[in-house]
């Protein structure tokens, strides 16, 4: 495994950069695998998981350590040849699972969280403390959950955001709860409080980040304007997608922000993803009850936006990327009260529906990126996302608009988009 590289001055628009970091020590001869970079005194510093496999079994026969790389120009990496952490704590923590660590500063003290796990195969959260990123502490497990919490939480994330401590992290091995946790590995934020002193965050249940198929891995940065930007992987480990024949590792999701509400958080793409529109089509007031098509109303590589009354309608429905017998279809339900994501006939290689539940109401909000093979759609204004990743033909492109009982499409933006490299 090896750091890709691509660097952007708005979040929007992207330049490709020669790979940062490559297995070349002992202790990363089998993968620099994940972790976060911080600024420290004008130099970009690295922390990242060293990943060494001792045998066969990738679960079992493997070495994990936690190293330095720094930048000074923020493209060329210089390795601390010794790892910073070099071994898991004593107690109740596997000797061998424990990676992915994200770093911040609060204060004069530097704090990593890193993803691990029990002897026993009962996923966690460790925390550790450092005056200088060389000598770090081990504080505490900081995080758990004992029912239904998953082996495994990786790629943890920690900050705060409005009055509470977020923690994000990726669970492995999460039991289907209702129409949650149904993917073979999950995404997910606990909103709590840590206390630095003993290490503790107290925290509420999971809440899934996305609702969709393909998303994990998620990692945040802050912005200048203060917002709290998630990206994610548009993928998952050991998830069987028609690329992968082709070297394909997944792709990145577009940057979201976070927004606090309440005891949730809403997630929304990011405002200046609008700079890479083509021409705007317009329509508005449109009842919808037979499958309906507009002019103009059509792509694979766009941006749409919805609102939609739904007073007088049991379910609305719109289809994309139809043609050929192929469609992918998103669905809402006044029953279910829920929106259901639909790719079982969309084309090449994948399947399967994704349901989430959504306040009643009757005004439906659906914001679509759709770029090529992926999906990525924003319901009521970030109450929900649902990311797909799609494979129907060239000439599949065609979007329908359908109801039960009946509805109105109020407005309806649409804009080709450019693109971001």
């Amino acid at each position: 495994m090896h750091w890709g590289h691509v660097v952007s001055r708005d979040l929007v628009n992207w330049e490709h950069l020669p790979v940062a970091l490559a297995p070349s020590l002992p202790d990363d001869a089998d993968g620099c695998f994940s972790g976060s970079a911080i600024e420290v005194d004008g130099k970009l510093v690295a922390m990242y998981t060293g990943n060494v496999w001792t045998g066969p079994d990738h679960d079992t026969d493997l070495k994990q350590v936690q190293m330095i790389a720094e930048s000074n120009d923020g493209i060329h990496f210089t390795k601390w040849e010794i790892p910073v952490i070099s071994e898991a704590p004593e107690g109740d923590i596997h000797p061998f699972h424990f990676r992915d660590p994200k770093v911040w500063k609060r204060e004069d003290t530097y704090y990593c969280v890193l993803g691990s796990r029990t002897k026993d195969h009962t996923g966690h959260v460790l925390l550790y403390k450092s005056d200088d990123l060389k000598n770090w502490d081990f504080v505490a497990v900081s995080a758990k959950k004992e029912e239904n919490g998953g082996f495994m939480w990786e790629c943890p994330d920690f900050f705060h955001l409005g009055e509470k401590d977020v923690l994000v992290m990726s669970p492995q091995g999460v039991k289907p709860e209702g129409n949650k946790f149904h993917n073979l590995h999950q995404a997910v934020y606990v909103l709590g409080e840590l206390n630095y002193e003993s290490g503790q965050f107290t925290h509420r249940d999971f809440h899934m980040l996305d609702a969709g198929f393909d998303f994990y891995a998620p990692q945040t940065l802050e912005d200048p304007e203060g917002r709290r930007v998630m990206i994610g992987w548009m993928d998952m480990w050991e998830s069987e997608m028609p690329t992968q024949e082709h070297g394909f590792c997944g792709a990145m999701t577009i940057p979201r922000v976070l927004v606090p509400a309440g005891d949730r958080l809403l997630i929304q793409p990011l405002p200046e993803l609008a700079e890479l529109r083509k021409e705007e089509i317009y329509v508005e007031n449109e009842p919808i009850s037979a499958k309906r098509t507009f002019d103009s109303i059509s792509g694979t590589c766009l941006e749409m936006k919805l609102e939609v009354d739904v007073k007088s309608a049991d379910a609305f429905r719109v289809n994309f990327r139809c043609g050929n017998g192929e469609k992918t279809v998103l669905s809402w339900s006044r029953k279910e009260s829920a929106v259901t994501l639909d790719r079982t006939v969309s084309g090449a290689g994948v399947s399967g529906m994704r349901t989430v539940e959504v306040k009643e109401q009757d005004r439906l909000t659906l914001h679509f990126f759709l770029d090529q093979s992926s999906a990525e759609i924003f319901i009521n204004h970030g109450e929900a996302v649902m990311t797909a990743r799609i494979y129907p033909g060239e000439a599949s492109d065609g979007i329908e608009f359908k109801a039960e009982g009946e509805a109105i499409i109020e407005r309806l933006w649409k804009w080709d988009l450019n693109s971001a490299f």
